[in-house]
């Protein structure tokens, strides 16, 4: 038994492993692509070279390596189960007496081992690529794009300088109709170009352009920084057949600053998550003992009384006995001294209430930094755990399903993966709101996906048919009324004949049984609903006939008469019970009756199966009668 297992092992993992490897890649391409959408403007029409667009996607690969895990090890399970079921392997492997989870133990141990590898990546290459790549992102924003000077449109892409082009040959390159508006420090002193045609160029090194102008004039004011108050504006014009002007245009690639990005809690790893988490909240601590000490010491400012007004308080404050009563000392005062007091008062209450509110930013600053920090720490553990649990709910379903390749799989795991997504993005970001707790937010995904894939594995253990699609469809198949049809074929090897004259005496007599039945019970009226809802009467004689037709369409599934074959396809399936009370409990009719629009819906389904009946029974009295005398040409 040990050798078939471990012959077992080795083949779940070569079928397991071939399988990872393709959907991993399949994996990482489509969390790159849905990457790229997001930051397609910052690349396109920039002139980025090959180095750095490597760069780019090297790095956005590895970011992403971490989340491709976890969907790639649900695809594969899934399609790994799938394969077998599909193919009857999985049943040959439980016959043997080996359960699934045993089964499923080397790949138990590979995803565990996955998962390891996930935390460690993210702990030491993560955090790495995430700055580098985020280094990228800032440099092409910031990087001037390429001149694709547009058609009768004012281009402002030039630092200072409009450009206006009636017309662009996109073969030699060449500008007609050219207008430029130069500001250097302001309007005044602008000048404005007018020329036939032109050609823009960069230069090599990318910091300058050269704009090569033909047939035009150069109008610019003269006004000098020091002659500002002169109603008369000089101005110079010049006439040119060919000039060429040198403009400051900064086209190169310049890798931005990566100090503030080096701060960010995705570029942290463990033991520099827990540093930065314990700064963050000794420097929280900080600015709120401050401002309790400044609370106590007082922190608004006490308006300043006068000699004269201080002995008032203090005579008011001894005929008081220690208590003072500010109202009457502030009716004491003069009208000038009042609003000069109310006036310190007011201040004093602003410059309090505006020194809380810039201690509460900076508090909340501080907390959201330590909530960033605490989710990036968790999402490390998160992460490699959704690889396990992916794990265990695209084995259990593969094994339920049975169905593989690329259709049911992928959709499933789709299916999978946004339940996992949805629960997931939104704890993040409540977590990240503080709105929710971050143990509660980052666990939420977990919480859920835990007990399902707990209960999928106990399922499939188990060979349930929760899962079972067929059974389903047959239960809303009843429900709705639905009709099955017959699918009898001919069988290709025969070893017993049909027991032709029997079967005729018995059609025959089924055939007098269902005369009798239609007569008695009226199918086509209306049904009590007394009888139908309180005072329940089984009828046991469509059932008796029922069975006794199967078993002849049974017998007489043996022939090799093609008539006799065809009248036996059209034998309806006939409906037991459905024609005499809505459900099998007697309380659960009766609560149907007091609900009148139910009671009212099920009465008219009952009465439309009443009719049914009585058409399939006419239907096979028929059919009995021309299989019959098909028998009696046959003898």
């Amino acid at each position: 038994m040990r050798h078939i297992i471990k012959k077992l092992d080795i083949f779940m993992l070569k079928q397991f492993m071939l399988l990872f490897a393709g959907t991993f890649f399949i994996s990482l391409f489509v969390l790159m692509m849905q990457f790229l959408w997001r930051y397609v403007d910052d690349l396109i029409g920039k002139g980025l070279s090959m180095e750095v667009l490597g760069q780019f996607f090297w790095y956005m690969g590895l970011m992403l390596v971490p989340q491709a895990l976890p969907l790639a090890i649900l695809l594969s399970s899934l399609i790994t189960m799938g394969n077998l079921g599909e193919s009857s392997e999985l049943t040959a492997i439980k016959a043997a007496g080996i359960s699934l989870v045993k089964a499923l133990r080397s790949l138990f141990f590979v995803s565990l081992l996955i998962a390891g590898c996930s935390f460690v990546f993210q702990n030491n290459i993560g955090p790495k690529a995430n700055v580098q790549l985020r280094q990228l992102l800032l440099s092409m924003r910031q990087k001037s794009p390429e001149l694709e000077i547009p058609e009768e449109v004012f281009y402002g892409g030039i630092p200072n300088c409009n450009l206006y082009v009636q017309h662009k040959d996109m073969e030699t390159g060449m500008l007609y109709g050219v207008m430029i508006y130069r500001m250097t420090e302001s309007f005044e002193d602008a000048a404005i170009i007018l020329a036939d045609s032109g050609m823009l160029q960069s230069t090599a090194e990318k910091q300058h352009l050269l704009l090569t102008l033909y047939d035009g004039e150069w109008f610019e004011n003269m006004r000098s920084q020091e002659v500002t108050s002169s109603a008369n504006v000089p101005y110079r014009r010049e006439s040119f057949m060919h000039k060429v002007i040198l403009l400051d245009f900064d086209n190169g690639f310049n890798l931005a600053e990566a100090s503030g990005i080096a701060q960010s809690a995705a570029a942290q790893s463990l033991p520099q998550l827990l540093v930065r988490i314990d700064s963050v909240r000794h420097t929280g601590d900080s600015i709120g003992a401050m401002v309790a000490r400044d609370m106590r010491n007082g922190m608004f400012a006490t308006p300043t009384v006068s000699k004269a007004d201080s002995a008032k308080m203090a005579k008011a404050e001894k005929a008081a006995k220690g208590t003072l009563d500010y109202d009457s000392i502030y009716a004491r005062l003069t009208p000038e001294r009042q609003k000069e007091l109310l006036q310190l008062a007011n201040n004093s209450v602003k410059m309090g209430c505006n020194d809380l509110e810039f201690r509460a930013y900076a508090a909340d600053d501080y907390n959201q930094k330590e909530r960033e920090y605490k989710i990036e720490m968790i999402n490390k553990f998160t992460l490699s755990l959704t690889c396990i649990i992916f794990f265990f709910i695209g084995a259990s379903l593969g094994a339920i399903i049975r169905k593989g390749g690329l259709g049911v799989p992928v959709i499933v795991s789709v299916l999978v993966f946004i339940v996992f997504y949805i629960l997931d993005n939104t704890g993040y970001r409540m977590a990240r709101q503080g709105a929710w707790t971050i143990w509660f937010g980052k666990g939420l995904a977990p919480a859920v996906l835990i007990p399902l894939a707990a209960f999928i594995t106990s399922r499939a253990n188990k060979d349930s048919v929760v899962f079972n699609m067929d059974a389903y469809r047959n239960f809303f198949i009843k429900l709705l009324g639905m009709r099955l049809k017959r699918n009898i074929a001919t069988k290709e090897v025969i070893i017993n004949d049909p027991d032709y004259a029997a079967d005729a005496r018995r059609l025959a007599a089924l055939n007098a049984e269902l005369r009798h039945y239609a007569e008695a019970h009226k199918l086509r009226r209306l049904p009590n609903p007394v009888k139908v809802f309180f005072v329940y009467e089984p009828d046991h004689e469509i059932p008796r006939m029922a069975q006794q037709l199967e078993e002849v369409i049974e017998d007489l599934g043996n022939t090799r008469d093609k008539y006799i074959m065809s009248y036996l396809n059209q034998y309806p399936i006939v409906s037991e019970k459905a024609h005499t009370r809505p459900f099998d409990h007697k309380w659960m009719n009766i609560i149907a009756a007091i609900l009148l629009p139910l009671g009212t819906l099920l009465y008219i389904r009952m009465w439309r199966f009443r009719l049914r009946l009585y058409n399939d029974l006419r239907v096979i009295y028929r059919l009995n009668e021309q299989v019959i005398e098909r028998i009696s040409d046959k003898m």
